[in-house]
């Protein structure tokens, strides 16, 4: 429960700080003092959006802090902070800071938190509703969410979304392959075209190169067998061939080269180089002998190479690896046209198996929502007489609908004001006084099922008065009995019910008007009431009423 609110430099508020009961609190205050004003500071510790204007002082940041108690307990509330790696401790305190500049940082338990955490934690501590909040009432999406938490469904509608998540990215893979295959049918002729013509060419590795390499020396063979002959002969033919003369020259050296110390060596070198000579005479009758001018060759060898510049040209790449590289990638997307229809067939398998579970789900969900149909008609039909509405009916429809992201339910509440019969749903035919007591009797059961720590309400008697409005304040009394209620409002039925009453007003401090409020004893809770019933000089009979108000 919200157990303290300090609120510094927020609009007209200077500093206002103000304890809370755990049970029913009531603020009242003249039109114009600030009631707004506090909710709306009290809103910006739930998450509300800020705005830099509100700052009464433009120098100075504005503060707003809630302390909440009891919060240990909650399970939903610890499972939130330690998911958030946020301090568990006895008091949760939640801060808000405004700078001047316009900048806004949020606490919990003094750790920096953003706007959307801020957001989730006041979803488990307080329940807030103001006065256009009625309007949510014709909205489809809260009158199935009334449903489903009167039917228990949160843990099955969390597991539920993330099965209709997966089913609908399932069926979007599902569709990208079926795109991909009516492209893939589209390309094949062409693809396979492309493929068996490089296929056909039957190109290995290097290939191109390799033949452009040795179509050169075909076409140069007659002059490299010119120079190969011409350098054996040199060798070993001449009348005095060098290698012969090598080992003469050799053989003149080593017959004295015991007399000189270097001589061994330069005999050596000239054996060394005798050998290599010799070597170099072989492999150049070798390589002769090999080297031949075959015209047939060389021409197959140009038709290769002409296919070869054809292929590389209409392809847009300069060497046969690149070639052969194209080739492996569409002989890779023939192969996919061959398995996509294996990845559909999964794909529909495992769609299909989602959307089973999610339908099987959905139904348990209907079911429960079915359920709490009549119960939620009956309580709330039976709510409508003491709050002034006594021939007003309500009756919940539930229409099949196609799976969608909250099942196969669309939820109308549907509205009768004066048992005609003739029901219509509530954004077409309910008043805004209809729609603020519809709104309190739904809410007082759904926040019975949600056990809600805290429920706030902000003029929700907006258009009763008389016994309707010591009905709504009954109403209020019998849900601040487990919870805590804050509640503003002008009706005196209603203030006469609080365990706690406070006065909102307004002061002129230093030349400035400034918002107070204040915790009112049992004297000033009669005068305050009997104001509120007969006007700034209450009357005595105005001040036995307030009395009586109060001790009943």
């Amino acid at each position: 429960m919200l157990s303290r609110l300090s609120i510094r430099n927020y609009a007209i508020i200077e500093q206002l700080e103000i304890d809370f009961s755990s049970n029913l609190n009531i603020i009242t205050g003249e039109t114009g003092a600030g009631k707004s004003i506090i909710v709306g500071a009290l809103g910006l510790i739930l998450g509300q959006r800020s705005e830099s204007n509100i700052l009464k002082n433009k120098d100075s940041k504005c503060v707003v802090e809630g302390c909440f108690k009891g919060e240990a307990s909650d399970s939903h509330v610890v499972s939130f902070l330690k998911a958030n790696e946020l301090d568990v401790l006895d008091e949760l305190t939640v801060r808000r800071e405004l700078a001047p500049n316009g900048k806004s940082r949020a606490f919990i338990n003094d750790t920096p938190v953003n706007l959307s955490q801020l957001n989730q934690l006041s979803s488990l501590l307080v329940d807030l509703h103001q006065q256009f909040d009625t309007l949510e009432l014709g909205q489809t999406d809260f009158q199935r969410e009334v449903l489903d938490v009167l039917a228990g469904n949160s843990k099955n509608l969390k597991k539920y979304g993330q099965l209709y998540a997966d089913m609908q990215a399932a069926a979007h893979e599902l569709d990208l392959l079926t795109e991909q295959k009516s492209r893939f049918e589209k390309e094949f002729d062409y693809h396979q075209f492309q493929f068996n013509e490089l296929d056909e060419a039957g190109f290995r590795e290097n290939e191109l190169e390799e033949l452009e390499q040795e179509l050169k020396m075909l076409t140069n063979a007659e002059g490299i067998k010119n120079a190969l002959t011409k350098t054996y002969f040199e060798l070993e033919e001449d009348e005095a061939p060098l290698i012969r003369r090598l080992k003469t020259l050799s053989s003149q050296l080593q017959q004295y080269a015991d007399l000189h110390p270097e001589l061994p060596q330069l005999v050596q070198r000239l054996q060394s180089s005798y050998l290599e000579l010799q070597d170099i005479a072989d492999e150049t009758e070798r390589i002769n002998d090999h080297i031949g001018s075959d015209a047939s060759t060389i021409d197959k060898i140009n038709e290769r190479i002409s296919l070869g510049y054809k292929l590389l040209k209409k392809h847009g790449v300069k060497t046969t690896n690149e070639l052969l590289g194209i080739h492996a990638d569409l002989n890779a997307r023939l192969q996919e046209v061959l398995n996509i229809d294996d990845a559909i067939a999964k794909a529909e398998k495992k769609h299909q198996q989602l959307l089973s579970e999610a339908e099987d789900l959905a139904s348990k969900i209907s079911v429960a929502r079915l359920a709490q149909v009549k119960p939620l008609e009956q309580q709330v039909n039976k709510m409508l007489g003491p709050v002034g509405m006594p021939n007003a009916r309500l009756k919940v429809e539930i229409r099949k609908v196609p799976l969608y992201n909250y099942g196969i339910d669309d939820v109308v509440f549907l509205f009768d004001a004066n048992k005609s019969n003739n029901f219509q749903p509530i954004r077409k035919v309910a008043s805004g006084g209809e729609l603020s007591r519809l709104m309190l009797c739904i809410k007082s059961l759904v926040a019975r099922s949600m056990n809600m720590p805290t429920l706030i309400f902000d003029e929700i008697d907006t258009g009763i008065s008389g016994e309707a409005a010591r009905q709504v304040g009954a109403i209020m009394k019998e849900l601040a009995a487990s919870r805590q209620v804050l509640c503003i409002t002008h009706q005196p039925q209603i203030a006469g019910k609080a365990d706690a009453h406070y006065l909102v007003y307004k002061a002129l401090k230093n030349d400035t008007v400034t918002t107070g409020m204040r915790l009112l004893n049992t004297d000033e809770r009669i005068v305050a009431i009997a104001r509120m019933l007969s006007g700034e000089k209450p009357t005595a009979a105005a001040m036995e009423n307030a009395r009586e108000m109060i001790m009943n």
